[in-house]
This record gives structure tokens, sequence and C-alpha cells, in this order.
């Protein structure tokens, strides 16, 4: 059997480049030079270079060894592709000849049914070896993805001081590597990791580090508060569709449609709506589902949602909801939507729970609440959660640089557990952390930049036994 292989693209953090000489000061000074004659004297500190041309160059060297590197890669995954129908055909024919011995053993001699136990250790080495090919590329992706982080940062970081043109013609070619690399990963991730979608599984049991793609498509830190992702329900021919919404404070007041990843880091958005005045949104734990927009309003205090195919607005007071419990480092985030394999979720607090956070089921079709549970987690003491399978995670600070998930609730047993999966934020503050079923990743938007972790679970026997019906 073929071992699920599970990606971790891990980015480093950014390294430092010293890049910018220090201005020098301009001065004059006149006098005579003590001797039997006047004369005058002036002395001149011009300014010393604003950039280091080698920052540029080593990024533009960069740029064609992560290139040439990717094209390696890329042809070793037609290769494994090659591999694996081969494999797959071996594999077919065996478990064939197997059933038929099955079925009549005393048909066939002892030199045949050793010679298909010979060809089973045979393919069992072979798929040893590709899966041990294929951890090998796991670490190059890893490593590259770290090496395109670091130069789009430091790309960024030259903007503005220096020539733009040139920079934006270097910084196009990293564009056109992310996209190979972000190809390279969805190709390894589809042959081998066959469980997208599955919730065969007991939990989460790790957080990749963060993958930075880049600042929001304001290109403008201060657009802080927001939320981008991909559809948790894509209609037919969006699957690959991302969106992003973002402000400078915790409003929500349009959104934007990229037809694929290339086009969100090219900024090239295929769609973007503006929500009527008295639509607009508060808080940040907003998703979409269905083409579908499920948030917050203020007026009144309720749950909303915008169909983008019909253009419906809708919303639904919950009474028992309260404005005074939001998470522990932001504000308004009063109601928070989670998608996940089983369905529409959306988590508050209220005054009769003291705070403690109250998780609901949302019919989609009425949307109304179909069934809620209470508790033992105090909302104000979260950072975020996340619904997996039927399953609520809750997010808290470890320190500067680390956040854990500490808390899951089962709502197919109605059992919580405290646990603890450590992971690295790419910087403080965040506004949004949603999981999303389509690619088991979590996206997070993190002082205005675009993040995603990839998560690992814990597949048993035991759990493909009882796996739910899967709703996506």
């Amino acid at each position: 059997m073929i071992g699920t292989l599970y990606f971790l693209a891990l980015v480093s953090s950014t390294t430092a480049w010293g890049h910018v000489g220090r201005l020098g000061e301009a001065s004059q000074r006149n006098g005579t030079d003590g001797g039997s004659g006047d004369k005058c004297s002036c002395e001149a500190f011009l300014p010393s270079s604003t950039f280091h041309i080698q920052d540029l160059e080593v990024v533009e060297d960069v740029a064609v060894e992560v290139h040439h590197k990717l094209e390696m890669e890329l042809g070793k995954m037609e290769t494994y592709e090659a591999k694996i129908t081969e494999y797959a055909i071996r594999i077919v024919n065996l478990t064939g000849e197997v059933e038929k011995m099955e079925k009549d053993l005393e048909a066939f001699n002892e030199a045949y049914i050793e010679s298909i136990k010979v060809q089973i250790k045979q393919v069992e080495a072979l798929v040893m070896e590709l899966q041990s090919s294929l951890q090998g590329s796991a670490v190059v992706f890893e490593s590259l993805r770290a090496t395109v982080t670091s130069m789009m940062l430091t790309l960024t970081d030259l903007e503005d001081k220096y020539d733009k043109n040139r920079v934006l013609e270097i910084r196009r070619e990293y564009i056109k590597i992310q996209f190979q690399l972000e190809e390279c990963e969805r190709r390894h991730q589809e042959m081998f990791n066959p469980n997208i979608g599955s919730c065969a599984h007991t939990g989460i049991i790790r957080v990749s580090q963060p993958i930075v793609s880049q600042i929001n498509t304001h290109l403008n830190a201060g657009y802080r508060f927001g939320a981008w992702g991909k559809d948790s329900k894509p209609l037919p021919d969006r699957e690959s569709m991302y969106w992003y919404s973002g402000y400078t404070s915790a409003a929500i007041v349009d959104i934007k449609f990229y037809s694929n990843y290339k086009a969100l880091i090219l900024r090239n958005h295929f769609q973007h709506h503006t929500l009527p005045t008295q639509w607009y949104g508060t808080g940040n734990n907003f998703l979409i589902r269905e083409n579908t927009l499920y948030y917050q309003i203020n007026n009144p205090f309720s749950m909303a949602k915008v169909n983008f195919t019909s253009m419906k607005y809708e919303y639904r007071v919950i009474s028992k909801a309260s404005t005074r419990f939001s998470y522990a480092h932001s504000s308004n985030q009063n109601f928070d939507f989670a998608a996940d394999e089983t369905g529409l979720w959306v988590t508050y607090a209220s005054e009769a729970s003291s705070g403690h956070l109250i998780l609901a089921k949302i019919n989609e079709p009425s949307f109304g609440i179909e069934e809620e549970w209470q508790t033992s987690v105090y909302k104000p003491g979260v950072n975020n959660v996340f619904m997996v399978c039927g399953v609520l995670y809750a997010v808290r600070t470890v320190d500067i640089q680390m956040e854990e998930i500490f808390y899951m609730f089962d709502t197919r047993t109605q059992q919580e557990h405290y646990i603890s999966v450590p992971f690295e934020r790419f910087q403080e503050g965040y506004a949004n952390l949603d999981y999303n079923p389509t690619d088991q990743k979590l996206y997070m938007y993190n002082n205005g930049y675009y993040v995603n972790h990839h998560l690992w679970f814990n597949y048993t026997t035991k759990a493909i036994e009882d796996t739910p019906a899967l709703l996506i």
C-alpha cells in the first residue's frame, strides 16, 4: 500500500538585508590658511550611496538558481506520475492473480505462488523507493519556498529605494517562480495525499510553519484587518478561485475575486463587489461558501449573508448572542463563521453562557440554527477558533512567536479535550483564521499578509471505520 505522504512547506524568518546607505552631511567651511596669503577653503561631505547594487544582483542570481531547481523538480514530478501509473497497473494485475488463488489455491503450483510473492515484494520495494524520492522533493520545495518568500520581501523593501522598473521586472520573474512552485506542490499533494475531504482521522497532530504569499492587494500594511482564502464549497469551474477583503479598520466594505493563485499574486481580480452602506460588515471572521459571503452586521446586530450569484442579501438575528464578548486580541468579532467537511458553523457567546463559547450548526438553505452546543471555553481568552470535520478547535497565544491549538470539542460525541499543537506565526496581530476543507489548509490574514498553514491529521483504522458522511 502506498502510505499517505504529506508536504510541509516551511518558511524561515526573513533575513534582513543591509542595503540603505546613511545619507552623509554636506557642509562648507570658509576661512584662512593661517599663512601670509588669505585663502578660502571649502570642505564638502557628499551623501553616500542610498543603495548597494549587490543586493539587487543577489536577488537576480537567486531567481536564476531557484528557476533551475524548479525545472528539475517539475521533470521529476513527470517521472513520478509515470511511475505511479506503472505501479498501479502492476498492483491491479497482482491483485487479480491473488484473488484467483484465493478462490482455488490448488489450481496453482508452488513455483507460481512463489513468483507472485516475489513480484509483490518487488512492487513494495519500488513504492518505498518512490516514497523516499518524494520526501526528498518535499525538502526541496520547503527550501525553495523559504528562499522565494525571503526574496519577495526583500524586493518589496527595495522597491521604494531603487529603480522601480528594474525591481518590478525582477518581481515578475519571482511571481512566475511562485506560480511554478505552487504547481509543483499542488501536483505533489494530489498524487500523494488522497485524504483531502476525508474525515477518517482522530484530529490534528501537526501544523506547518507559516507559508507567506505576500502583502495584501492594496500593498499597504495599514490594511491589517480582513481575510482571504478559497471558497469552502466552490461552484463548478471556480475550484481554483481565491477571494480577499481588507480594510484599515474592522469593517467589511467590499470583496475581490481572483480566478486562481497567480491572479491573486498579480492583483488581477475578475470581480469586485462593494457592499451597500446599510450592509457593511463588522469584524473579520467572515468566509465564502458556494459563492456566498457569511459575515456579521451591527444594524441590527445579526448574522448576514449575500449571495453573489443572485445578489440577494439576508440577515438573521440570534437574540441571545452578545456584543460584549470578542476574541483576546481583536474587537467586534462576536459572530465567527466556519466551514468544514460537514457544513457551515457559527460561534458566539451570550450573557447566559457568561462569555463561554457557543457552537451552532447553520442550516444553509434556511439560514437558521439547526443545533447548538455550549463549551467550557471562555471566548475572551481565545484568539480564534475553526472547525474540522465537525470538531471545534480553539487557538491561544503561547508567546510572541507561537500560537497553540489547545482545545477541541467533538460535536459527534459531545466530548471536549485539552490538547497542545503549537505552531509558529508569521507576525503578531492576525485578524482572521479559518480552515478550508478543499485543501486542508488554515488561512490566516496576518498583519496585512496572506499566510497559510498545512495541517496533518492522525489517520487510523478506527477513525476510518467511524468516519461520518461528508457534505462538502
